[in-house]
């Protein structure tokens, strides 16, 4: 048994939750996870985790012991990482998360010359609008567009972008153009969620927040489903700038509610808690920082840092 591994294969499985997880997470078959952590219980002549058909749970050793892997596995990176990192060639494989739309239109092409830029990096791309948990999806890091970042949340701001409500022409005229706020509670807006037909969508003027409640027929998790359904005249919606501009400069849509001020949405790095950031990471964070400097300064969260 290979010591090192088995403690970083425990890990693994203790944040995961699941032996298939971390199986998939590694490319290896279920078996190989399982008798790794058998091995190591023997080794150690302790129970770390009680098993069930439907979850894992840690002993009470097994809590113990992973709090003190998780110091000797952070140090032992911090280590091999801090030698000469400043002069080495970026190396490993990066497991991103990316929003969808965001992750197809503005960063795939960056991230493509990420990769040519450094020969010995691979990269991993995962697509999805839905919040991630780096730790149980085995992500190294997640670019996120939010205005609520959790507590507790390790990230980098990148950039913001600007949130716009937009309707067609075609709309407008036929039900009027909303002035305030408030008037879109007899509008059809076209809502971002999974399921649920009604949001609260936030403004602001002069220092004062106004929330007004919102409903609509159509629902959808994506914010180019929806600036199309609106650009068809089938209601108002609410997109951050880079999915509607497109649009407006077609004259699909225009932009509605001018006089108020929509929080902009962060762009952030999110990193996994716990856990020494490689250096392969912090190049690709650094890369994507210097692309959004080029337009706006980049800063970093204060909810928590990475560095």
């Amino acid at each position: 048994m290979n010591k090192f591994e088995a403690m970083q294969t425990f890990v693994r499985v203790a944040e995961a939750g699941s032996f298939i997880a971390v199986a998939n997470q590694l490319q290896v078959a279920r078996s190989v996870v399982t008798r790794q952590i058998a091995a190591l219980e023997r080794h150690l002549g302790s129970k770390l985790i009680t098993r069930s058909t439907r979850s894992l749970t840690l002993t009470a050793a097994g809590s113990a012991y992973l709090e003190k892997c998780r110091v000797i596995l952070n140090m032992v990176d911090a280590a091999e990482s801090t030698l000469a990192e400043e002069k080495a060639e970026p190396r490993g494989r990066i497991r991103l998360g990316l929003p969808l739309t965001y992750g197809l239109q503005e960063l795939t092409p960056k991230l493509l010359e990420f990769v040519a830029q450094y020969p010995f990096v691979e990269l991993a791309m995962d697509f999805s609008d839905q919040r991630a948990n780096l730790i149980e999806e085995g992500l190294d890091l997640s670019i996120r567009i939010t205005a609520d970042l959790q507590p507790g949340d390790i990230v980098r701001k990148l950039g913001e972008t600007s949130l716009l409500t937009i309707a067609s022409p075609s709309y407008l005229k036929r039900h009027g153009e909303p002035r305030d706020p408030s008037d879109l509670r007899h509008h059809e807006c076209l809502i971002y969620a999974r399921e649920n037909p009604v949001s609260n969508w936030m403004y602001q003027k002069g220092g004062r927040s106004l929330q007004v409640s919102v409903r609509g027929r159509i629902v959808a998790n994506n914010g180019v489903v929806l600036t199309e359904a609106a650009a068809r005249g089938m209601g108002v919606a609410r997109q951050p700038e880079f999915i509607a501009a497109p649009y407006i400069a077609r004259k699909l849509v225009k932009v509605i509610l001018k006089d108020f001020e929509e929080a902009p949405l962060g762009i952030y790095a999110v990193l996994p808690s716990n856990r020494y950031v490689p250096h392969r990471v912090s190049v690709l964070i650094e890369y994507l920082s210097k692309l959004f400097t080029r337009t706006s300064r980049a800063s970093t969260s204060s909810v928590k840092n990475i560095a």
